[in-house]
């Protein structure tokens, strides 16, 4: 149990807490804690260094805001990254809320967009071939709760969080012997249902097994949490470690790899962007490449196919018929789409590298991006 922080004491501690939970009602309890830890952090600095600030008027870019920023430079251990550009991107955010409540719109300009620090680009994470087959196996042979949910993450791309927020009831039917698992409210606060095959729904299924012997009382989750959401991860994280520990792998290796082996196989196995995305819970194509792994294997293959069935020859096919003759269906407008895909996909690639082929790059992403909202159309 976290020992309570004692209540801030500055005079604008109730307008920016009043904003923070302004901007929160409709996330999740973690974000909430998140917005009024950023309050705290800029306001005791403001209470330490510039006790003269009592109004929102008196804040100033310099030297208000750039000396906090300073401070987060400054901090020891030093922030990861990620971490000073989320409370940089909070403050933004409660300062664009103020301004718009209290009609002082001078507060937008008070932080920056290049404020935000740039965050490292990481490499994929995927396990190698032989990790994640040893790893497989030991998750196999003792076949106890976390082993489980760690074949679970293994073979769905959850995250930990969406894992251990599961309901009873998450696996649903969805078609004749189809059936998949609904992932509540995560991290990007959209939830989706993923594809489950009989292999997920054994882990699914051995999971309410365990779930039903255990002493706590039902309480309508799939995963047990006697101390909270929080000890649960912590407690899953370390069973890893141990896992991998037990099959000889002294590289650290972290629930979250499991995601990043799962996007690869499956693109790998033929599933298009839009369908990964839609199965991970992005929402932009440039997040779900971050996750995907180019091996030379892959390359190899690619290669292979690309000499002996180039896509350059590929004849452009036939205009639909749904476009042909146009009915005001969904079939039709994804017909429509696809056509213009493959269309706009020969014409570029006739065009030598430059700013022209860099916009048609561009089109084709927005209508990769259009294709996936077209699906939120399929569960109105």
């Amino acid at each position: 149990m976290k020992p309570r922080l004692p209540p801030l004491r500055h005079p604008l501690a109730a307008l920016f807490q009043g904003a923070a939970t302004s901007l929160t009602s409709s996330l999740t309890v973690e974000s909430m804690h998140y917005y009024h830890g950023t309050v705290r952090n800029f306001l005791n600095y403001l209470g330490a260094q510039h006790p003269h600030v009592h109004f929102l008027r008196q804040l100033l870019r310099d030297p208000h805001i750039l000396g906090w920023l300073t401070l987060l430079r400054s901090h020891q251990p030093p922030l990861a990254k990620v971490t000073h550009a989320h409370h940089v991107i909070r403050l933004r955010r409660i300062l664009e809320e103020l301004a718009w409540t209290k009609g002082i719109p001078e507060l937008t300009h008070l932080l920056r967009p290049d404020d935000i620090p740039r965050c490292d680009h990481y490499l994929p994470r995927s396990l190698p071939d032989e990790q994640d087959r040893l790893i497989q196996q030991e998750l196999l042979r003792r076949d106890d709760r976390d082993s489980n949910v760690f074949l679970l993450l293994r073979h769905t791309g959850m995250r930990i969080g969406e894992c251990a927020d599961l309901a009873w009831d998450c696996l649903r039917c969805v078609g004749q012997d189809r059936w998949a698992i609904h992932v509540p409210l995560g991290k990007l606060q959209t939830e989706r249902l993923v594809p489950a095959d009989s292999f997920v729904c054994q882990r699914v299924h051995r999971l309410r097994l365990l779930r039903a012997q255990d002493p706590l009382p039902p309480d309508g989750r799939l995963l047990a949490r006697p101390r909270g959401r929080y000890s649960l991860t912590r407690e899953l994280r370390d069973s890893l470690c141990e896992i991998v520990s037990a099959v000889g792998i002294t590289a650290h290796i972290v629930p979250h790899q499991l995601r990043h082996s799962f996007a690869s196989g499956v693109v790998r196995a033929g599933m298009s962007l839009p369908a990964v995305m839609q199965v991970l819970g992005h929402t932009t194509p440039n997040m779900t490449l971050r996750y995907l792994e180019v091996t030379n294997q892959d390359l190899q293959r690619e290669f292979l196919l690309a000499r002996t069935r180039p896509r350059h020859l590929v004849p452009i096919p036939r205009v639909p018929a749904t476009i042909s003759s146009p009915q005001a269906n969904l079939a039709t407008v994804r017909d429509a789409l696809h056509f213009a895909q493959h269309v706009l996909e020969m014409f570029r690639r006739t065009l030598p590298e430059g700013p022209h082929r860099h916009l048609l790059d561009r089109i084709a992403n927005r209508l990769t991006k259009i294709v996936c909202e077209t699906r939120k159309l399929d569960h109105p």
